[in-house]
């Protein structure tokens, strides 16, 4: 079958179009900056459509695998927009541009980014807050589970080894960033959250910070509730610091020129995601592998070499040659690691594809 795929990311739009039989795209576009939908799904090839799949950040309490897209559904997605502020509301854009092009009759699915983070054990989830937060949905949730599920089965393939015999760590570096430890296939601890804002510095997001700093700032500078949203989502980060850009090709190009600020926002990026690593270690009681992806993870030979050297007590050696210049889908490790580390290109237009295969051939 044919299956369109949005992506509507926090800073992207990716699109792509699938014969679910072969994981080479028929057609596909990337576009960033406020892309036009309707323009971008007009310029499709003319081949027949079975099914469009939406890949949907927050899930919620709610959702917790891909399902059919109805009204109701839309209204469950719309609910959870407050707390995936740069995403949901995109992604229902999506939804409702597919339904314009191919008309209400075309199934369209949603396949969740919190999904592949529900087996999450409690201790993992629950938030020390006061126990009536559960019962409110105020939660770890965990996001990227599109791309940990897929960079984890293709990291056991590029290892020949059975997905549920393996411990792992993958590091979704983009402009959104998060780490998942997963044992047997499973994710077990996340460094997301209750929104796409907890866990590791990223792009123009801050991650983690003392929440008594938000008090602070309230009390003391008459900062809104909208001003800190704006300010920890959109003008913090690699941006934040830099000055600059939230785009870690610009803060590398800086680096190179001596900018301290562009090295201050590179220390501090590679400080966290090294305390991430480490808590995701603790996790899991040790890893068999590592895995680099998305646009920093796959294409920073940098930032997974800084990240790697603060591991050596551990064992982990890098070979050089292969973290320059990494060979697709590839080990980047020297042969006396004692984990694997890898590099892999992660495909999450492809496994929403899959996902949507499977629930359309599940309910014939």
């Amino acid at each position: 079958m044919n299956i369109l795929v949005l992506n509507t990311g926090s800073s992207s739009l990716k699109i792509a179009l699938y014969d679910t039989r072969n994981p080479k795209a028929l057609w596909s576009r990337h576009q960033e900056d406020d892309p036009r939908l309707d323009a971008v799904l007009a310029s499709k090839p003319d081949v027949p459509i079975d099914a469009v799949g939406h890949r949907i950040v927050h899930g919620g309490s709610r959702f917790r695998d891909t399902i059919r897209i109805t009204p109701d559904v839309k209204n469950g997605i719309a609910q959870t927009a407050e707390i995936a502020p740069a995403h949901n509301r995109h992604e229902l854009a999506g939804i409702e541009a597919a339904q314009r092009m191919f008309g209400v009759q075309m199934p369209q699915f949603a396949v969740f980014d919190t999904a592949f983070h529900a087996t999450l054990p409690q201790e993992a989830f629950v938030y020390p807050g006061p126990y009536e937060w559960i019962a409110r949905g105020i939660r770890r949730y965990g996001f990227h589970g599109i791309s940990h599920q897929y960079t984890s089965r293709r990291a056991a393939e590029v290892l020949n080894r059975d997905p549920k015999s393996l411990s792992l760590i993958t590091c979704h570096l983009g402009n959104g960033c998060s780490l998942a430890a997963i044992r047997n296939g499973q994710s077990i601890d996340t460094t997301m959250g209750f929104t796409p804002l907890d866990g590791l510095m990223m792009g123009t997001r801050s991650g983690s910070v003392d929440p008594g700093i938000l008090f602070y700032l309230q009390k003391h500078f008459g900062v809104t509730a909208d001003d800190l949203d704006a300010t920890l989502n959109n003008n913090s980060g690699l941006l934040g610091l830099s000055g600059n850009s939230g785009d870690m090709r610009a803060i590398e190009k800086s680096l190179d020129q001596l900018d301290p600020r562009a090295t201050l926002a590179f220390d501090v990026y590679i400080h966290r995601l090294r305390g991430g690593i480490g808590a995701m270690l603790a996790s899991l009681n040790g890893a068999d592998a590592i895995v680099f992806t998305a646009g920093v993870g796959e294409n920073s030979a940098r930032v997974r070499a800084a990240t790697c050297h603060a591991l050596g007590f551990l064992g982990v050696r890098l070979d050089a040659s292969r973290n320059a210049q990494p060979d697709g889908d590839c080990e980047i490790s020297a042969a006396d690691s004692s984990v694997k580390v890898l590099v892999i290109h992660t495909r999450e237009e492809w496994e929403i594809a899959q996902q949507c295969a499977r629930v359309i051939e599940a309910a014939l």
